[in-house]
């Protein structure tokens, strides 16, 4: 159905394009970078034909393929994000094709001895036969999100050349700043005007998903007392230690690397101090909601205790909320998630209906008024130098598109 050749173009084309957002910024785009790609994606959709093409001030990007069908049918979207994670350089990137894969080893840089192997990551094994395209092993490949870009733009061209396919209008976004959290943030929902609309945002080949974590950030401010260390009995107060306490007193298997399916966790992700203030960085998780709010308590329970064996106030909380699990917003239209588990069937593809362990776009529109489920875009090892993506995954992310597209219509 869809020509292997000009996606796979076409997906290279957006990967060498350096799109790395960051979240020490607030402009928005929060890297001037990402315009470079957000130009190019708007200029693709008027050179196909999408007149109404538009992208405003902040690098959001809207465009209408117009339906091709007289009855009344529902507006349906497609979402993707353009930007890469600033986790791992996405800075030259350059990457390889590997036809007919073998099964075995991929030696991604024989300079520095990184291999993509079944040994680490055995799904690999299921890919056999099939065409992957890898990294070199010094960046990341940036198929989070731009595979699902390329799914979208393939099907949208797909559905031009084929008129007498009959389908309601379908809305297209690409967004900047998913993965620093504000891909939604300026998303004018009113203004997209869709019914709903699906992320292509998803991993492995059949991923469908209307689950996801609740989501809060928190610092915890450590006070200390610096004396010199000579004359310290009795008067110093070492903010490190205390901060050593609070961490140690929290539960060590709810964390990310002990924990999985509809589990919750506590993770440090960052500590900074000294004798007088350490500050510690941490993220909660936990899909059900009454579990999240008891993970914040137990943090203000845990502050409260410690700063009552000292009898002074040395530990300090701020905890905000990122985002919900979507799953409230989605369980009310429960037929656009039966929509695509169909289409996906009639793509010859397995759902694999699952929550999602993180976030993503859809969460925040979905409370924005937007019902967003995800949809697999087919990469595999996001966010690192072992990332790949299955070329016959993203054809059939495509054909989901067009699927999805064909149905609604029915």
């Amino acid at each position: 159905m869809i020509d292997k050749q000009p996606l796979i173009d076409r997906f290279i084309s957006y990967v060498t394009i350096d799109t790395q957002s960051d979240p020490e910024s607030s402009a928005t785009p929060s890297t001037e970078k990402q315009w470079n790609l957000a130009r190019k994606l708007h200029q693709e959709l008027l050179d196909m034909g999408l007149s109404d093409a538009r992208i405003d001030g902040n690098g959001y990007i809207m465009a209408t393929l117009p339906a091709t069908s007289s009855k009344k049918l529902p507006v349906i979207g497609f979402i993707s994000h353009y930007d890469t994670t600033p986790d791992f350089t996405g800075t030259n990137v350059k990457p390889k094709l590997i036809e007919n894969y073998n099964g075995k080893d991929i030696i991604l840089n024989e300079d520095q001895n990184i291999v993509l192997s079944p040994d680490d990551f055995e799904e690999l094994e299921n890919y056999k036969g099939q065409t992957l395209i890898t990294t070199d092993g010094t960046t990341l490949l940036g198929a989070d999100d731009k595979a699902g870009i390329t799914e979208i733009m393939e099907a949208v061209k797909y559905l031009k050349a084929h008129p007498e396919i009959e389908h309601g209008t379908i809305r297209i976004g690409f967004t900047p700043d998913e993965e620093i959290g504000r891909g939604a943030h300026k998303f004018d929902v009113k203004q997209f005007g869709a019914d709903w609309a699906y992320t292509m945002d998803g991993s492995e080949i059949g991923e469908l998903e209307f689950e996801n974590f609740n989501a809060a950030g928190v610092k915890v401010f450590v006070k200390g007392k610096s004396v010199h260390p000579g004359y310290a009995k009795g008067k110093m107060i070492n903010s490190i230690y205390i901060a050593q306490d609070f961490i140690n007193s929290l539960p060590r298997l709810e964390t990310p690397e002990h924990t999985s399916d509809r589990e919750g966790f506590f993770h440090l992700n960052g500590i900074k101090g000294d004798v007088e203030e350490t500050v510690l960085e941490y993220i909660i998780r936990d899909h059900d909601r009454e579990h999240f709010e008891a993970r914040k308590e137990v943090l203000n329970n845990l502050a409260a205790e410690i700063n009552s064996q000292y009898g002074l106030e040395l530990i300090s909380l701020e905890i905000k909320d990122q985002y919900f699990n979507m799953r409230e917003k989605i369980e009310p239209v429960m037929h656009i998630v039966d929509l695509a588990e169909e289409a996906m069937i009639a793509a010859g593809v397995e759902p694999i209906i699952k929550p999602i362990r993180g976030g993503t776009d859809g969460s925040q529109l979905s409370f924005m008024g937007l019902p967003c489920p995800n949809i697999f875009a087919g990469g595999h090892n996001f966010h690192g130098r072992f990332e790949y993506v299955p070329v016959e995954s993203m054809l059939k992310a495509t054909e989901v598109i067009i699927k999805i597209a064909e149905l609604a219509a029915k």
